[in-house]
């Protein structure tokens, strides 16, 4: 669901699950489970990796606002 946005950030900025963990707090069991869609990720860890990635929750959620009037 949005697991596979969550990963493409990651991707995009070159780090491993590992950093990120090490960075967020999260273990990183919690961010493969995330990214392979095993689970939907909870507002606290939403804020925790929009807040590393330097992105919105609706940008790290790959929601599209451009329709939005």
């Amino acid at each position: 669901m949005y697991g596979k946005d969550i990963k493409a950030i990651r991707k995009a900025y070159n780090y491993t699950q590992k950093q990120v963990s090490e960075a967020t707090g999260l273990p990183q069991n919690t961010i493969s489970w995330i990214e392979s869609d095993k689970g939907i990720p909870n507002a606290q860890q939403c804020v925790l990796l929009a807040d590393f990635y330097g992105v919105t929750i609706d940008e790290l959620l790959g929601r599209d606002l451009s329709n939005k009037k």
